[in-house]
């Protein structure tokens, strides 16, 4: 075996991972436990080690060495020495190869094999004794890159108020998409083909949210049943990009897709995992973490070191109150802002990376780093807030700064619509930005990122479709997924030609929709769902690889442009008045020498509701005005009153028609109320630049038909 003797790197403090200087590459790792560190070198293809040389250098706990002759594209790994011993927490096995936890790109896909995992069950099941087998021929191998990138101009943030998030799959958008060549289909150069950018540019999202695009691994259980990890909350490396998404293993390909976004004006988001690894319990393999210093890396049992907390319901939990690990993390998100330039980040389970002694602590390490730290803080910080763990749910208690999931909005929207009485009061609050929730330390209504339909559950079309999950195609029994769906199959379980069940599900989409789009705080939809994508009633359809998941554009009929004509034109109503994107909370104030309110909630006849109203437990319609007057109310990024026209909402979930009158939507009492929204008709959307469906003032009766909404509109005067 070739050997070579590396140079201590020049400098402190020592940059992390493998650094490529333009002649030669450093590396330095971190293990505060281990005796010794080997650093292996692989052939091209990665099938031989054709190096192995120890690292010289051992400083503040970093082991590092400089190779003069090591160039961009080498592809190498690591061995670790140090002791075996489970019960204390240590898992040093130096016949385990071992990947980089700061690689910025993977080479080759991992291959199960017994000989991946660092232990040998005895005759006991939790007797685990020293395993000697070589696992390299089974590891995916490092490889070092040459960072060099020429950028376009950058993107200015979009305001957290306006922005209106879109959730895609990098491989899932493009698999089927007939305009994509195929060989790019399902990576990141395919996700930045101009159909894909037109198709965004069309809905008119400001920013797009990535299912997990760091590097992962299949689960050895899913490819044993024929399945693969779709959605990818596996994380094996936090600097990467997953090498399935990248022709040829250049993250350059990731740098273009963000560059082509920004010049179309949409912000990138990355889903993210930190909080637990693909290392699993245990029992699990020996692939990274694990190997280079399993005490510090993870966050293990008090006295039973053998065994890992776990918080997030995969079998560990990354250990961020140690110093090194925070810095991992922190080291992570600065480099995918600062050299990859994405925009935001939604934390998966954010619940466990805030947990100090157990508990969710709102100053924890990992917190009160990125708020103090100038670039991380700067940029959208999105948290899904709560996990497996005691005390996980924590919806609202996120710090000033942080967005979050807002899952009450998801049931209560769900609920009103498929006709649950008594859920007014609630639909109140989630309408105006869960002020119940947000409204404390001076966070705003974009704390409230709103969703009806995310990932993890049904697809809009399936919500207006099935009543209970059908996920046989998962080789779980059906058992897998929640039963919890808070859905309405409109009459029918799955697919029919019944034109009265059909049109009751389109009314009950674009109900749907246009309640999500007409809500203060952030908005997110869900790809697909914009022209009514379904997945059969899987609802949990992490392991769907395939025709299930991956959206069907050849497949979209007449019905789904109807829809994604209505989406397009919310989201653009929604960018065009600041009435339905406020920075401040509505507070149901007085204009000073008016009778306006910012916001109105009034019965059918338009009289005020009275505190009665609120608790009427059989009610299933609300309706309520928007003040589009000047003032304090609407204010522009500058803080410049921004005034508006005003908007009156009506909502019906029952199955019967409710008269309304129509209210005073102006000083003056002479400008008419327009229809432009009315859900139960299509098209539901007036003419754009054209006439309204309607035209009322004061005092007209109207009919808001079964299972529908409406949207009017009094136009301000200008000049």
């Amino acid at each position: 075996m070739a050997s070579s003797t590396p140079r201590v790197w020049p400098g402190s403090p020592h940059p992390l991972g493998a650094t490529f200087d333009g002649s030669g590459t450093n590396f330095a790792l971190f293990s505060a436990h281990a005796e010794k560190v080997e650093l292996c070198l692989f052939s091209d293809d990665g099938r031989e080690e054709i190096a192995r040389v120890e690292l010289p250098e051992y400083t503040n706990e970093i082991w590092h060495g400089y190779l003069p002759d090591v160039r961009a594209g080498a592809l190498y790994g690591y061995r670790v020495h140090g002791p075996y011993e489970p019960e204390n927490g240590h898992r040093f096995n130096h016949n385990k190869l071992l990947l980089d936890p700061y690689a910025k790109a993977l080479h080759g896909d991992l291959e199960w094999d017994d000989a991946l995992f660092g232990y040998v069950v005895g005759d006991e099941k939790e007797d685990l004794s020293f395993d000697t087998r070589d696992s390299a021929p089974f590891m995916p191998k490092c490889r070092v890159v040459d960072p060099a990138f020429t950028w376009g101009n950058p993107k200015e943030p979009t305001p957290a108020h306006e922005t209106t998030v879109y959730e895609m799959h990098v491989r899932g958008f493009t698999m089927r998409h007939p305009e994509v060549p195929e060989p790019v289909r399902g990576t990141f150069e395919g996700l930045a083909h101009p159909s894909v950018v037109a198709h965004l540019r069309e809905i008119g999202v400001t920013s797009v949210e990535l299912l997990p695009v760091h590097a992962f691994i299949q689960d050895r259980h899913l490819i044993d049943r024929g399945l693969r990890n779709y959605w990818g909350y596996n994380s094996i490396g936090f600097f990467a990009p997953h090498p399935d998404y990248l022709p040829g293993d250049d993250p350059r390909a990731f740098k273009t897709f963000v560059q082509i976004m920004h010049d179309a004006g949409i912000e990138v988001i990355l889903d993210v995992v930190y909080n637990h690894t693909a290392e699993g319990n245990h029992m699990g393999p020996t692939l990274c973490f694990r190997g280079i210093d399993n005490r510090s890396y993870y966050y293990l049992m008090d006295g039973d070191e053998r065994y890992y907390n776990d918080f997030t319901g995969t079998g560990n939990a990354l250990e961020l109150r140690h110093p090194y690990v925070l810095r991992m993390v922190t080291d992570s998100l600065r480099y995918w802002v600062e050299d990859m330039r994405i925009d935001g980040f939604r934390f998966d389970l954010a619940t466990t990376l805030a947990r100090v002694e157990g508990p969710y602590n709102r100053h924890a390490g990992f917190l009160d780093a990125v708020a103090q730290d100038p670039v991380l803080s700067a940029v959208k910080l999105i948290a899904e807030p709560w996990d497996t763990g005691l005390g996980g749910y924590q919806v609202g208690n996120f710090p000033p700064g942080w967005a979050e999931w807002n899952d009450r909005y998801r049931d209560t929207v769900r609920d009103f619509w498929r006709g649950e009485p008594g859920r007014i009061g609630d639909l109140a609050s989630r309408l105006s930005g869960s002020s119940d929730i947000y409204d404390h330390q001076g966070r705003r209504p974009w704390a409230s990122v709103n969703f009806v339909t995310a990932h993890d559950g049904f697809t809009l079309r399936d919500l207006v479709s099935y009543n209970g999950k059908h996920n046989e195609a998962n080789k779980e029994d059906n058992n897998d997924g929640s039963d919890d769906n808070r859905s309405w199959n409109c009459g029918v379980e799955g697919a029919t030609d019944d034109p009265t069940v059909r049109d009751l599900r389109r009314r009950q989409m674009r109900n749907m929709m246009a309640t999500l789009l007409l809500s203060q705080g952030v908005p997110m939809i869900v790809a697909g769902d914009e022209f009514g994508r379904s997945q059969g009633g899987n609802n949990n359809a992490y392991c769907q690889d395939n025709e299930i998941s991956w959206v069907d554009w050849e497949g979209i009929d007449e019905e789904g442009r109807d829809l994604l004509d209505f989406a397009r034109r919310l989201v653009q109503l929604r960018r065009d008045h600041i009435v339905f994107h406020r920075s401040r909370f509505f507070h149901g104030r007085t204009i000073p020498g008016t009778e306006v309110k910012d916001v109105t909630w009034q019965r059918p006849d338009g009289t005020e509701m009275a505190e009665d109203d609120w608790g009427d437990g059989h009610a299933k319609a609300l309706r309520f005005v928007l003040s589009g007057e000047a003032g304090n109310f609407h204010l522009t990024s500058r803080g410049e009153p921004e005034p508006d026209d005003t908007f009156l909402v009506m909502m019906n979930a029952s199955d019967q028609a409710i008269e309304h009158v129509l209210p005073s939507g102006a000083r003056d009492g002479e400008r008419p109320w327009l229809k432009l929204v009315d859900t139960a008709k299509n098209p539901a959307f007036a003419e754009k630049g054209g006439e309204p469906m309607e035209v009322g003032k004061e005092g007209d009766t109207v009919i808001l038909d079964p299972h529908s909404l409406m949207l009017w509109v009094v136009r301000r005067e200008v000049g």
